[in-house]
């Protein structure tokens, strides 16, 4: 079978979805022995590094399913999973959507104590199956746990139910937010929602690199269920990285040469730590972004690299350097609703997240939610057939979020007039300056890694004290740069006067005095806590 034959297959049946890709190409043997999955980790008597077909993934999708089903797991029941190794996430998702279960994926990242709220304050004391380090972390805890996820291989695949039939609108996974500004809330997507995108890019060309990918993003995120979904779909071969810090996503590109790479915002800063010439990256023809934007600083290094197809006099040739396409997306947005592709020659940054997909109707917002004209900034409202159900257990959070039909984001955006979209910065973290003027973190930091070139990472804190706005700015410096010199008047005239006009420091800083959420995004809001007791004392 060709690979064309099988995206024709699935992407005419409006039934396939994201809970039945798997089941539908075994049912109809629609190409099983072709290599599809690589983990990290052995699976099954696989070993690490070792590619599984579809036909050995639903062995032991089956074999897990039969072990949840003895366990007295049925259709519609929500069960917790969480896991540190990418195969228990993948392989207890196809499981659990196998009975017609809800799992519920929570990152390995998340202490025990937070777990526990997440479990009793989002999802209402449904059941979890866990590792044996994250049951521990629970040890004392009042939770239902169905047991160490381990066991579940030695389940009996043949004695696995048939496999439920889905409906579109079907719960099939709840995944959680970053967590960046509390406890994470618990995000339900459906059977349609996060395949919708795949359907959308089964009609594309297939893009470059794509026969071969490497996935660096959390493995418990809904990204990771599309790229899982987006590569059983195409035909292509998929490796899933259970850690995700630079030195493992190199390594794993020098060992299983990858035509792209997958990865959040924090994947591209933590590449950028290291000399990536040095590295063999040739196979990468394209880096692809998602999440939060990336900066420019990043990109460029990264694109520096690898090596692409392009087209010649005589035919098609290699070449030096890489595509990034870069977006902005969310885990309720279900996937990048942006899209813009850089090179070495590119030139439209100041965290432009280029033109949205075609399966996108989207808007910038005033607060009482009229549409803005291009150059006026406001919130970004989406409608998209890839938006997940809503919150788990809470309503009125869910309905807060709409207006119009729009799904509200939470981001500061203007477009421009040829139709290009910007991301200026999380509306938590902006702040109202008086007289029509605001400062924009993200831009800030966008700001100042195009301009100081030995800064690495940079977040910007600023604070409200009163009837004032001060001020820190935050940097990360690259290996080598003199962490004593004063980089204060280079930091200032990178940033508009009224935005230097309330720094009160610029501070460098080291890796671990910067906290993360789960999924590697920076936790402002402690910064903003910290900031203003500094300030208060």
């Amino acid at each position: 079978m060709t690979i064309r034959t099988l995206r024709a297959e699935l992407a005419g049946d409006p039934a396939v979805g994201a809970a039945n890709v798997l089941t539908t190409r075994i049912e109809r043997d629609l190409d099983p022995d072709r290599p599809a999955l690589t983990f990290d980790t052995a699976v099954d008597g696989h070993p690490a590094g070792q590619s599984l077909t579809p036909r050995q993934l639903d062995r032991a999708v089956r074999a897990r399913a039969a072990a949840l089903h003895a366990a007295g797991v049925r259709r519609r029941d929500p069960v917790a999973v969480q896991a540190s190794s990418a195969a228990d996430n993948v392989l207890t998702f196809f499981a659990l959507a196998r009975l017609g279960a809800i799992p519920a994926l929570i990152n390995p990242l998340l202490d025990g104590e937070r777990t526990s709220r997440y479990l009793t304050e989002r999802l209402g004391d449904v059941p979890i199956v866990a590792d044996r380090e994250h049951l521990d972390a629970l040890d004392g805890r009042p939770h239902t746990v169905l047991g160490p996820i381990g066991a579940l291989a030695d389940g009996d695949p043949r004695a696995a139910p048939d496999p439920y039939r889905h409906w579109g609108g079907d719960p099939v996974a709840i995944t959680h937010s970053s967590g960046t500004t509390g406890l994470p809330k618990a995000v339900t997507h459906s059977h349609d929602s996060l395949y919708a995108a795949i359907r959308y890019r089964l009609g594309l060309p297939r893009p470059q690199g794509s026969h071969r990918m490497l996935s660096a993003l959390p493995s418990p995120h809904a990204a990771t269920l599309i790229a899982v979904n987006l590569a059983l779909s195409f035909g292509s071969e998929l490796m899933l990285l259970s850690r995700q810090t630079g030195p493992q996503v190199l390594d794993a590109i020098e060992a299983w040469r990858p035509g792209s790479v997958y990865g959040f915002a924090t994947t591209w800063t933590d590449l950028a730590r290291h000399d990536l010439a040095a590295r063999d990256l040739d196979s990468v023809a394209l880096w692809w972004n998602t999440g939060d934007c990336a900066h420019e600083a990043h990109i460029r290094r990264l694109v520096a690299v690898g090596s692409r197809e392009q087209a010649a006099r005589g035919g098609r040739v290699r070449t030096p350097g890489s595509v990034f396409v870069d977006g902005l997306g969310s885990t309720e947005m279900g996937h990048s609703h942006f899209f813009i592709s850089h090179s070495t020659d590119s030139a439209r940054y100041g965290r432009c997240v280029g033109r949205p997909h075609a399966f996108v109707d989207c808007a910038v917002l005033g607060p009482d939610g009229t549409e803005l004209p291009a150059g006026e900034v406001g919130e970004l409202g989406t409608r998209s057939p890839t938006l997940a159900l809503g919150y788990w257990n809470d309503s009125e959070t869910t309905y807060r979020t709409r207006v119009r039909g729009y799904f509200l984001t939470g981001d500061l955006m203007y477009r421009d007039e040829e139709g290009y979209y910007y991301h200026l910065d999380r509306l938590v973290d902006s702040v109202d300056l008086g007289g029509g003027l605001r400062l924009h973190t993200a831009l800030s930091e966008e700001q100042v890694l195009a301009a100081c070139p030995e800064v690495l990472d940079c977040t910007v804190v600023a604070a409200r004290r009163g009837d004032k706005v001060v001020t820190d700015v935050l940097l990360q410096l690259a290996a080598g740069a003199d962490p004593a010199a004063d980089r204060a008047a280079e930091v200032l005239a990178a940033l508009p006067a009224h935005v230097a006009a309330t720094v009160r420091d610029v501070l460098v800083v080291a890796d671990e005095d910067i906290p993360f959420g789960p999924t590697g995004k920076v936790r402002k809001v402690l910064l903003r806590e910290r900031h203003l007791a500094r300030a208060e004392g």
